[in-house]
């Protein structure tokens, strides 16, 4: 377009408001808190607070997805921001409701990571984004076209962004059924406006320099928190997996590994020493991120406890009860010297909930079989408080006590049994939990499955019982892993990205 002028705003404001006025639809406006969905964010509120009292009937929901893993700077500003939207719109009677959405606790980064031992996200294994983003908006959009029928989604996205999506903007417009809106491919009943989808990257941030924020957030902080750090890009509102991802934008989340290092986060680190206590998230990232020996961290075996390969190698699955009990324990102690040493409106922060740490507690126990129940003890041990967990129903019948006795016992009979532990422990536990007699229903075959994941002596045990299985149904003429038996495996095979 080339340059802002007050005429063109002009124009543009009365488009927004003739499509807000045009039907009852219901607004909802996509805000990350970075310039792109703070301008759209500005530019429709500029609008609707030029409409008489009367005609701002519509609600307009101003959604900030958080994944609980957020840059804790940006975080901070984000939730401010809101904050002031909600008294700016409270003042001026007008009709923006602030929404900030956030995964189920159960379904979250360090429940699935630490809890679940998924594998860090990596190109063909990106479970984060669908998890953390695209479930929260689209369950709140989904509610609220079951109420409504159907609603317009205001996106701060541009063409100009990227080819890719300059292609699928353009693509979308050509499917449109009314002016200024397009469909949206993954949701039925709702309509996509993009107020900016002609601007550059300099028109926008001649937009916020020029014109006032009006709920009384200032535009020229924002930009300086763009200048510490080097990426052009915001995170935007995730709405499908097509869009770019988060880990190539400023705003995006501090333990994002779809990229080999955070340059946002090590430039906000190196350009202000204020910022010098985010240094220990950086390096648990780079921890837990690094692709050098995180095939030893996990499991040979798949999340279900079954075998799968290729390339001649077993994929490797969840990390091992130990690496996941190093990384709560790391994760408790950066977020409790945060608190002590940081700045102090991070005094309370938390890089963990503690609805997340009862969501771990019960997938050890519960679905793992871990009955040491080692979170609370992990936490106190940081801590220094007890672990909240009042609706905990706690078995006596087996602890830490039985569990370090099991632990030695299998050591000293089952030396090169590597899984022998593992075996007895869940084998305890299923019993332990089927005392009732209503509860021994399907017992057996629970039995039957632990022992079946864990029969095998080590992995090269496993490997072959895998591999002769696979000879043999390849001998008998049924289907077999073919990847697996008969493709060989070069120094240009990558076993885990074909894992995922």
């Amino acid at each position: 377009m080339g340059t802002i002028t007050n005429d063109y705003i002009k124009g543009l404001i009365t488009t927004v408001q003739n499509l807000y006025l045009s039907d009852d639809i219901p607004w909802m406006i996509g805000y990350s808190g970075g310039k792109d969905s703070t301008a759209a964010v500005q530019l429709v509120w500029m609008a609707i607070e030029s409409l008489p009292i009367d005609l701002r009937k519509k609600p307009i929901h101003i959604m900030n997805t958080d994944t609980l893993v957020e840059s804790p700077v940006v975080s901070k500003w984000v939730e401010k921001s809101l904050e002031a939207m909600k008294e700016a719109a409270k003042k001026k009677e007008l009709p923006f409701i602030p929404e900030r959405l956030t995964p189920d606790y159960d379904n979250t980064f360090w429940v699935n990571l630490i809890g679940r031992g998924y594998p860090f996200p990596r190109m063909k294994y990106r479970w984060c984004t669908d998890r953390l983003k695209i479930q929260p908006v689209n369950n709140f959009i989904k509610s609220k076209i079951a109420e409504h029928g159907e609603i317009i989604l205001v996106l701060g996205t541009r063409k100009q962004e990227s080819a890719r999506r300059n292609r699928t903007m353009t693509n979308l417009e050509k499917k449109r059924v009314r002016e200024l809106l397009s469909p949206n491919p993954t949701l039925a009943n709702e309509l996509v406006f993009s107020p900016l989808e002609s601007w550059s990257n300099d028109d926008v941030w001649i937009f916020l320099m020029q014109y006032k924020n009006p709920w009384g957030y200032s535009n020229t902080d924002l930009m300086t928190m763009y200048r510490g750090a080097t990426a052009d890009n915001e995170c935007p509102l995730m709405v499908d997996q097509s869009l770019p991802s988060c880990g190539k934008s400023r705003f995006g989340c501090w333990v994002c590994t779809m990229v080999e290092s955070d340059k946002s986060m090590e430039a906000m680190i190196a350009n202000d020493e204020e910022k010098e206590w985010m240094t220990p998230l950086l390096q648990f990232r780079n921890e837990f991120g690094n692709q050098d020996g995180d095939r030893e961290r996990r499991s040979f075996r798949r999340m279900r406890g079954n075998l799968q390969g290729s390339y001649g190698q077993l994929f490797h699955g969840p990390y091992k009860r130990e690496v996941r009990e190093h990384w709560l324990e790391r994760l408790l102690e950066i977020q409790k010297h945060i608190n002590e040493t940081g700045p102090e409106d991070f005094h309370d922060l938390e890089l963990i909930r503690i609805e997340e740490l009862r969501a771990i507690r019960r997938i050890w126990v519960f679905d793992k079989h871990e009955f040491l129940d080692s979170v609370p003890t992990i936490y106190q041990r940081v801590m220094r408080e007890p672990f909240d967990d009042p609706d905990w129903i706690h078995l006596d019948n087996f602890s830490k006590e039985e569990w370090d006795i099991l632990s030695t016992v299998c050591k000293n009979m089952c030396k090169d049994e590597e899984l022998a532990f593992e075996m007895m422990y869940t084998l305890i536990d299923l019993e332990n939990r089927a005392s009732g007699l209503n509860d021994r229903k399907g017992i057996l075959d629970d039995v039957e499955k632990a022992i079946r994941c864990t029969f095998y002596q080590n992995e090269a045990d496993a490997t072959k019982y895998y591999s002769d299985r696979m000879i043999r149904k390849k001998q008998l003429g049924g289907q077999y892993n073919e990847k697996f038996l008969d493709y060989p495996m070069d120094e240009t095979t990558d076993v885990e990205d074909e894992s995922e």
